[in-house]
């Protein structure tokens, strides 16, 4: 009885395992999990460009209301900095992953 419920476990693993090389379907998981990775990349994309305006408007004001304070300069051109950057790896990495997603499909 061991000997076949070993057998009968070890036959159901290579079956789950290389069922979707040998039917060539993606499993529904993988397919969410997909879905739910392209939403969250919209998100942030959506999230990112308004936040970076709002940084960059920050950081100009900052500068154009520091009245020669020159610890508010620097503040301000470090945030429009940083801002910019920052949106602009999120852009590279969307690209990135856009290019990779054409390449595997």
């Amino acid at each position: 009885m061991n000997k076949f419920l070993f057998t009968f476990s070890v036959f159901l693993l290579f079956f789950l395992l290389f069922s979707t090389t040998v039917f060539g379907a993606t499993p529904k998981l993988v397919t969410k999990i997909n879905d739910g990775f392209k939403d969250i990349e919209g998100w942030i994309i959506k999230i990112a460009t308004p936040a970076a305006a709002v940084a960059v408007c920050t950081g100009a004001l900052m500068r154009k209301f520091s009245f020669g304070d020159e610890e508010k300069i620097r503040t301000g051109k470090r945030l429009i900095t940083g801002s910019l950057f920052s949106y602009a790896f999120i852009l590279a990495i969307d690209l990135i992953l856009s290019a990779i997603e054409s390449l595997i499909s």
